[in-house]
């Protein structure tokens, strides 16, 4: 499937009335997206496990949303298959003490995936220009010099992250960018359902709501994000999630796609360590072993 029309062109003003919630694509019904998440998750299996074993390249992948657009859900379905071994995925909460005392990417620098890992950022340093631009009063308590704070942070912050990715992907990251874009109303629905359902009671937070009613300023955090930080080396995807299922198959696809443009292929040996395997395999079929002795 194309998934351009979902792409946040980089230099372009982006508005989120383009892009519908709703949007599914070619899929007709759920079960159609579910086959082809299904045959996504075999091939992502597959790729991740030469992407390990070449141990080049990693892949960053970045999940920004409003409060129960499905993140968590795209984690547990889309990355159902992986290995264990060679994936992370970090939830970045309210900054700690520690984290406070360092520059806002520091946290994040520490956890970006090493060299043939997939790493996951359940949100990510993109909070600096969503959330602290919607409450501006967290910047008080980052400690950064007054003279530093002025009319431009946002500006400034924007060139700091663009510089920062593309420093990681000219290192070998690869940064997937995804937006889970759920509408007011898809927002509300779910909202209620974790209220109404004992077993997602613990789902919900009554911050939740109060973070509703900046809806508006958020969005438009949201817009400028897109037009100032969906660059060449790390586009945004603006990923309709008024449909959990279409989300997932969407995702997924991208992701085995961007993986599978890579290149990526199994170590090969050169001829000395080729006949040291030749010989390693004679002495194990005609020799005897410590352990067989």
């Amino acid at each position: 499937m194309n998934y351009d029309r979902l792409l946040a062109p980089p230099g372009k003003t982006i508005k989120l009335k383009d892009y519908d919630p709703e949007y599914t694509g070619k899929f007709s019904s759920k079960e159609d997206a579910a086959e082809k998440l299904g045959s996504d998750i075999v091939k992502m299996a597959a790729l991740q496990d030469v992407l390990y074993a070449q141990n080049t390249y990693s892949l960053l992948i970045i999940l920004q949303a409003m409060d129960a657009a499905g993140k968590d859900s795209v984690i547990k379905h889309v990355m159902s298959g992986v290995n264990p071994q060679g994936c992370q995925a970090v939830s970045f909460k309210i900054p700690s003490a520690e984290e406070l005392a360092h520059d806002y990417l520091w946290r994040s620098m520490k956890q970006v995936p090493e060299r043939g890992r997939i790493g996951i950022f359940n949100r990510s340093y993109y909070e600096e220009v969503l959330v602290v631009r919607v409450h501006p009063e967290i910047l008080q308590n980052q400690r950064i010099p007054r003279a530093l704070v002025g009319k431009d942070i946002w500006k400034e912050r924007f060139e700091q992250i663009n510089a920062f990715e593309k420093y990681l992907t000219r290192n070998g990251t690869v940064i997937l960018k995804f937006f889970l874009n759920v509408s007011n109303k898809e927002q509300k629905k779910r909202f209620l359902e974790r209220i109404d359902t004992p077993e997602k009671n613990w789902k919900f937070s009554s911050s939740d709501v109060r973070e509703r009613g900046f809806w508006k300023d958020y969005m438009r955090a949201y817009e400028d994000v897109f037009s100032n930080t969906s660059t060449p080396w790390a586009p945004w995807h603006i990923i309709p999630a008024d449909r959990k299922w279409f989300t997932r198959a969407a995702v997924a696809d991208i992701i085995v796609k961007t993986l599978g443009s890579l290149g990526l292929k199994y170590p090969t040996l050169d001829a000395d360590h080729l006949k040291g395997l030749k010989d390693d395999r004679k002495a194990l079929v005609e020799g005897q072993t410590p352990a067989e002795e």
